[in-house]
């Protein structure tokens, strides 16, 4: 676990310190981890199973479960607190300042897009490695190696502490974490841990930062919007081209 010093633009207070995004992050998967925790201790069978169906798993994203590589990175695991506090830590400092600089629209293409293909390779791997592809896998770890990647590249410079007292450049530590991630990748799952996912979201995330495709970089807010307007203004001319007995159109 680590931290990073902080810089001129930090400011005190839960505005401050954590951007909207994040926030919006932080406080879904937290609300999600409550209700699955609670769902899982006190066996209310009907709700777990429908958390299952949100996990990822190879066998049913290959039968169509399209929905799957997207809605388990919002799950994690109810048997503990380690796993959510790990993440999200990591999340909220690793992650705000992407957000800061680039805006919460492209960090969200981002985010999303570390964190599905992520998924989409890990579920590839097991297939192709013959591993168990009955198995869940939840988290948003493979999100997270994304934006850590991004963080080292974009800030190399800015210094680590290694459990809050090894001071090192981030450029090393996204390096350590990602042969970690690689040769645990390599080694083959265990431990309960999605190897596969850690390392596809570092390699997903660098091809989006070194590629950047100009589809994931559209405001698709702004456009939705745009088509509502255009869509309103032909509904509002077949209305007056009505109303005005069919001869003309009126603007």
């Amino acid at each position: 676990m680590g931290g990073y010093t902080q810089y001129p633009r930090m400011q005190f207070g839960l505005g401050g310190m954590v951007p909207r995004g994040i926030k919006f992050l932080l406080i879904s998967n937290s609300v999600i981890f409550v209700v699955y925790f609670l769902c899982y201790h006190t066996q209310i069978s009907s709700l777990l199973w429908g958390f299952h169906a949100f996990s990822l798993i190879p066998d049913w994203v290959v039968r169509g479960a399209l929905w799957q590589p997207f809605t388990y990175l919002f799950l994690h695991s109810p048997t503990g607190f380690g796993h959510i506090l790990i993440n999200m830590l990591m999340l909220w400092m690793f992650g705000s300042d992407l957000e800061r600089d680039w805006g919460r629209l492209k960090f969200y293409n981002y985010y999303f897009v570390c964190g599905v293909g992520a998924g989409l390779l890990d579920v590839s791997a097991r297939f192709a490695l013959g591993e168990s592809t009955a198995g869940a896998t939840i988290g948003a770890s493979g999100a997270i190696y994304g934006v850590l990647l991004a963080f080292g590249l974009l800030y190399p410079n800015r210094t680590i502490y290694v459990f809050l007292m090894f001071p090192i450049p981030a450029r090393i530590f996204v390096l350590i974490m990602g042969v970690i991630a690689f040769l645990s990748a390599v080694a083959g799952s265990g431990g309960g841990v999605a190897h596969y996912a850690h390392l596809g979201g570092m390699v997903f995330g660098y091809f989006y930062l070194r590629h950047r495709p100009s589809v994931l970089n559209i405001d698709w807010m702004d456009s939705y919007r745009r088509w509502q307007l255009r869509r309103s203004r032909r509904r509002f001319k077949v209305y007056m081209k009505k109303r005005d007995g069919g001869d003309r159109w009126v603007n």
